[in-house]
């Protein structure tokens, strides 16, 4: 399972949040479920962008169950590479 997780620091109340993201939906949303996620906050469905905002302690615990940490730049990559692959398809 490949997923990752951003170094974003966004505000959300009391809480900040970052980005996570998967080669596929299906990745995504497994360790999305593994976390305590729920899928209703899942964004930009069926697109390249496709990923869930979570809070800082989901994201420590999504890099302790797997996921592999980014920065910005490699956020571009993942995107542009499932855009490549989508119009491929």
């Amino acid at each position: 399972m490949t997923v990752y997780v951003d170094d974003m620091r966004a505000k959300f109340g009391r809480m900040i949040m970052c980005h996570m993201l998967a080669d596929t939906d299906a990745e995504l949303h497994a360790m999305a479920a593994r976390i305590g996620v729920a899928r209703r906050w899942h964004q930009k469905a069926g697109t390249p962008h496709s990923h869930y905002d979570i809070c800082l302690s989901k994201r420590a615990l999504a890099v302790k169950l797997g996921a592999i940490e980014i920065d910005r730049r490699g956020v571009s990559d993942i995107i542009k590479t499932k855009r490549i692959a989508a119009a491929a398809a």
